[in-house]
């Protein structure tokens, strides 16, 4: 900090410091040159009451299918806590991650409509105004979605051509993959299937497909390297989302009005397919430690076909509406 003091008192005056919640040593130096300081929080606000529940935990509970006292529908084991369990150096990390009392105020990145029940709790507990000012994702420029310059724009011609409701998008784990290219090619469904090259080990990009896939999926299916998500999620012809629930991927589907199937794998995304499923009832969520083919398949005959999946459709469009209108209206000051 002090190496940079006169390069800072160079620039333009600056009146209030806003950091990401990882910057922890963010607060020093705005304490420093006694600046107001803001945090932004990127994860849901229920992550963070789910990492704030942490330490009140016994060993022996973190897996439980217990509710959480204070936490609507949350159980023990969709808290997001670290593969290796409670480790001493995990839960001296918890601390940093829960901070609200060095900023002057806390802004999240979800919408009032979807988090009111843990934005009421987090009020009881937090000692600062907290700001939800979500989803940041429909403020950002249109060239956010390729920042990596390696978008497959071809995806969108390819959703023109398909019918409303009628397509799967999928992003999922390489231990799922060649399962799901089965599922995919034994089912009827129309598919968008973003593969990273890489994805799965030993593959450059998508040779562990199966043997006579691409002529039996014919143009039912597209496969891409990467997607432009904002504009996939938004299209008329997108109809569900297989994902993992990380929170940018949850908050954008239910901006959209995009029903999913959550299958999560680690972090906070059981808490984001927790409240996708229970909460908001947008979601069907995946919980079998390894899914076969034939299980693939009736999930998305559920979520696309059947009446469940209509009825969640409709739950998906209902929340959309509401995001919709809190966007534009003004911001309640706490």
């Amino acid at each position: 900090i002090t190496n940079n003091r006169r390069q800072f008192a160079q620039l333009t005056i600056t009146t209030c410091l806003i950091y990401d919640d990882l910057m922890y040593f963010a607060p020093a130096a705005a304490n420093h040159f006694k600046l107001p300081s803001i945090v932004l929080r990127t994860n849901s606000l229920a992550t963070f009451l789910a990492r704030a529940a942490i330490p009140f935990i016994k060993p022996h509970e973190y897996m439980s299918g217990e509710a959480v006292p204070g936490l609507q529908s949350l159980r023990f084991k969709d808290l997001p806590i670290a593969k290796v369990g409670l480790t001493e150096e995990f839960l001296r990390l918890i601390p940093l991650m829960i901070d609200t009392r060095t900023p002057s105020a806390v802004i999240w990145n979800t919408v009032e409509c979807l988090e009111k029940p843990f934005l009421t709790e987090l009020q009881k507990q937090c000692q600062v105004p907290s700001f939800p000012i979500g989803p940041m994702h429909k403020f950002a420029p249109d060239s956010s979605s390729n920042i990596l310059g390696n978008a497959d724009t071809g995806c969108i011609t390819w959703l023109d051509k398909q019918t409303d409701n009628s397509v799967l998008y999928v992003c999922i784990d390489e231990k799922e993959a060649t399962e799901m290219a089965f599922a995919l090619a034994n089912g009827n469904q129309p598919f968008l299937w973003v593969q990273r090259p890489g994805l799965v080990i030993g593959c450059k990009w998508n040779e562990f497909l199966p043997e006579g896939f691409t002529q039996s999926v014919g143009q039912r299916g597209y496969i891409a390297k990467w997607a432009p998500q904002k504009e996939v999620l938004a299209h008329p012809a997108v109809g569900g989302f297989w994902s993992h629930c990380g929170w940018n991927s949850t908050l954008e589907s239910a901006t959209e009005g995009v029903p999913m199937i959550c299958r999560p794998i680690s972090g906070d995304q059981r808490v984001n397919a927790r409240c996708a499923s229970h909460v908001w009832g947008i979601g069907l969520q995946l919980e079998e430690e390894l899914l076969n083919r034939k299980e693939m398949e009736r999930c998305v005959r559920k979520l696309m076909v059947d009446e469940e999946g209509e009825e969640m459709r409709q739950m998906a469009n209902n929340l959309k509406a509401k995001i919709q209108l809190s966007i534009t209206e003004p911001l309640t000051i706490p």
